[in-house]
C-alpha cells in the first residue's frame, strides 16, 4: 500500500477539479475503469467531473454515483469509428479536421467554465480530441492508455501516429500495465506511470461473504462443472477458442456447462453470428449459455468452478480477470500483455499460449480434476486482488500523479 502524501494539503483550499473525458458512454473495460476512478477519488482533494462524447450506460452509472456528468455530443461518425482507424482512416484526415476543431473548441470552453485543473483523457479518440482542447484552455493534459500501442493490436500507421503524439502532447501518461507502457516507447524524460485498474472494496467484501458458500457448493457438484468467460464478443477476445476448448473438455466431463458473458460492441455483430454458428457445429448448443450484456456479472461468475480468459492478442490489462479473482475463482488465461502482471502462474491460475484451444482445454481439465487446487488458487487470487488491485489504491496513485502533473506545469 502507498501513503497518500497529497492528503497533507490544507483542508481550507478548494478541491481541485479533474475533468475526465471519454468519447463513448458504452460500458467497455476502459469506461468501467473511468467509473471506478471518478467514484473513488478523495472529494476533499479532487472534484471529478465527467464529459462524454455520447450518451449511454456509463452516464447512467455515473449519475447514480452522484458524479457530475455532461454529455457534449460528438459527431456520430467519430464516436462509431473503430480505434484502429485513428490516424489512418478517419480522425486525422482533413475531412474530419474541421469537426474535430469545432468539438475541441466546445470542450475548451467547458474546461474554462468549469475551472478544470487537469484534463484526464480516457480513450484513444479522447486523447486526440482532448489534446487540442487542453491546449486552447491552458489546462494540464493527462492521457490514460488502456490499449497496447503495438502493431499486433493496431495498424502500424496508427501505432506510429499515437507514439509520436504521446511523446509530445500530454503532460503526463498513465498506462494500465507495464506491458502497455512499454509499447509507447516513451523517452525517460516523459512523465509516465503504471497504475493498475482496481475493483471497489465493497465488491471484494461482498465476494468474501460468498466464497464460503461457493466452496461448499463446488465440492458437491464436481460431476457437473461450470465455467465461463467474460468480455465483449469480439474476435480478438477469443470466444471461438473457448468453444473449441469446451468441445474437448466435454469429452472428459460430458456434463460440463459453459457460459459466455458479454455482447458485441462497435459493429462486431458478424463475429457473434460466426461463433454462435461454431457453437452449433461443435454440438455445444445444449451446454453453452449466452447471457448477452449483463449488469451483474458476479451473479454468473460466483457459480463457476473457474474462469477462462481467451484473448488471441496480448491483452493490455484484463479487468475481467481481476474481477474473477476477486470472486475467488482460479483463472485459466492466455499469457500475453498485462495478464502475467495479474495472474501468477501456478499460484493464482494457469497461463497458456494464445490461440491454442488444446492448451486451454488441458489447463481447464487440470483444474477440474483437482478441485482442491483450484479452490486454493481462487483463495490466493482473492487475496492478491485485495492487496494490489483495488479501486481505492488506484485512486490514491492517481491523486499523487495529478499533483505531480499540476506542479510540473507551474
Amino acid at each position: 500500500m502507498i501513503s497518500n502524501t497529497s492528503s497533507t494539503r490544507s483542508s481550507t483550499k478548494r478541491a481541485r477539479v479533474v475533468v475526465f473525458f471519454d468519447h463513448t458512454a458504452q460500458l467497455s473495460g476502459g469506461e468501467i475503469v473511468l467509473l471506478h476512478m471518478a467514484t473513488h477519488l478523495d472529494r476533499a482533494l479532487w472534484t471529478p467531473v465527467v464529459v462524454l462524447g455520447s450518451d449511454g450506460a456509463l452516464r447512467d452509472a455515473l449519475e447514480r454515483a452522484n458524479i457530475e456528468t455532461h454529455v457534449l455530443a460528438m459527431d456520430e461518425s467519430v464516436v462509431q469509428t473503430r480505434k484502429d482507424a485513428i490516424g489512418g482512416g478517419s480522425l486525422l484526415k482533413l475531412r474530419a479536421a474541421w469537426q474535430m476543431l469545432k468539438y475541441s473548441r466546445r470542450l475548451a470552453k467547458f474546461l474554462k467554465r468549469r475551472r478544470a485543473d487537469v484534463l484526464h483523457c480516457n480513450s484513444l479518440k479522447a486523447d486526440v480530441v482532448g489534446s487540442i482542447a487542453a491546449k486552447m484552455a491552458h489546462v494540464p493534459l493527462l492521457w490514460h492508455i488502456h490499449d497496447r500501442i503495438e502493431a499486433d493490436y493496431l495498424p502500424s500507421r496508427v501505432v506510429q501516429v499515437l507514439r509520436f503524439l504521446c511523446r509530445r502532447l500530454p503532460n503526463g501518461v498513465v498506462a494500465n500495465s507495464e506491458a502497455t507502457l512499454q509499447t509507447l516507447h516513451l523517452p525517460p524524460s516523459k512523465k509516465a506511470r503504471v497504475i493498475f485498474p482496481g475493483v471497489p472494496l465493497d465488491e471484494i467484501d461482498d465476494a468474501d461473504k460468498h466464497r464460503v458458500l461457493d466452496v461448499a457448493d463446488n465440492t458437491t457438484r464436481n460431476a457437473a462443472p461450470r465455467l465461463g468467460m467474460v468480455g465483449r464478443i469480439s474476435r480478438w477476445k477469443g470466444q471461438h477458442v473457448f468453444l473449441e476448448a469446451a468441445s474437448q473438455v466435454r469429452e472428459y466431463f460430458p456434463t460440463a456447462q459453459f457460459v459466455i458473458v458479454g455482447a458485441p460492441l462497435f459493429g462486431e455483430e458478424a463475429y457473434e453470428r460466426e461463433v454462435r454458428d461454431l457453437c452449433s457445429r461443435l454440438g455445444l448448443d445444449s451446454c453453452v449459455t449466452w447471457t448477452g450484456f449483463c449488469d451483474d456479472v458476479g451473479a454468473h461468475v460466483r457459480g463457476w468452478d473457474l474462469q477462462v480468459h481467451a484473448s488471441t492478442v496480448a491483452e493490455p490489462f484484463g479487468l475481467v480477470i481481476v474481477e474473477g479473482m476477486a470472486l475467488g475463482k482460479a483463472i485459466v488465461a492466455t499469457n500475453g500483455g498485462g495478464v502475467p502482471e495479474i495472474v501468477r502462474h501456478g499460484e493464482t491460475g494457469l497461463l497458456i499460449p494464445m490461440n491454442d484451444s488444446v492448451a486451454m482445454s488441458d489447463a481447464i481439465l487440470c483444474l477440474l480434476r483437482d478441485p482442491k487446487r483450484a479452490r486454493e488458487m481462487g483463495g490466493l487470487g482473492h487475496e492478491r486482488v485485495r492487496e494490489v488491485f483495488t479501486a481505492t489504491e488506484m485512486a490514491r496513485h492517481l491523486e499523487i500523479f495529478y499533483d505531480e502533473v499540476v506542479t510540473m506545469r507551474r
